[in-house]
């Protein structure tokens, strides 16, 4: 990319990064946060998303809004990869798991903070997609994999976070199972095709875990392998 064009998105990701800002305002009664942390939004600064939408969508990439991005799936609106991000409270060096790559963007946000993200997407076209997208913009420390994310990545765990980008009728328990004492989850909850409501959950010290409800989404559905 030419230094304008590169001038120019990054104007465009630091007026996404003020949208962001205002949508947690105007939601912080929902998800208890009024801001989100420096890091979140120094990695929403610094990602270039772009580079995670198919080409006919480059115009429309810093757009606050999901994108369609094939297999009639979708690259998450910004300001609910920032706020999922944020929840996860994420410490320098953080194991993350992530289930459903996708575009590979909530990943390559996950990597600018996190030490190492595993993530694991069921449909192949994409997760080739995302894994070249991934190394042709430099994360290093993004490892994928296609496979059912509703296994986990258990020879990699425990997990210090993990991030699911598909609603889910329930929480798989190998996820939890896979998540460190200590460590916190996001998920989407809820029936395909309608309101999800995305959860915060965290396993203390005892490996108790709690649950809370954190605001409404609207989610692709969480693909499963058939079972034979």
């Amino acid at each position: 990319m030419g230094g304008d064009a590169a001038d120019d998105a990054a104007m465009h990701r630091e007026r996404m990064v003020d949208e962001i800002r205002q949508m947690t305002r105007d939601t912080r009664n929902e998800t208890g946060r009024a801001e989100l942390a420096g890091q979140t939004l120094r990695a929403m600064s610094r990602v270039e998303r772009h580079r995670f939408v198919p080409p006919s969508q480059v115009v429309q990439a810093y757009d606050n809004r999901p994108l369609a991005i094939g297999s009639g799936q979708t690259i998450s609106q910004p300001f609910i990869v920032a706020l999922m991000t944020d929840l996860l409270d994420l410490q320098p060096g953080a194991r993350v798991l992530e289930v459903g790559t996708g575009s590979g963007y909530q990943a390559a946000v996950l990597a600018e903070i996190a030490g190492r993200v595993y993530t694991i997407e069921i449909i192949e076209p994409l997760a080739r997609v995302a894994a070249q997208a991934l190394t042709d913009a430099g994360y290093r420390n993004v490892q994928t994999r296609v496979g059912d994310g509703y296994a986990g990545w258990p020879e990699a765990s425990p997990f210090d976070a993990v991030m699911v980008t598909a609603a889910a009728p329930h929480v798989p328990q190998p996820l939890i199972d896979q998540l460190a004492p200590g460590g916190r989850m996001v998920i989407p909850v809820g029936e395909s095709g309608g309101i999800q409501s995305l959860y915060l959950l965290e396993k203390n010290l005892r490996n108790e875990v709690s649950r809370r409800k954190v605001l409404a989404v609207r989610f692709v559905p969480l693909t499963r392998k058939p079972l034979h």
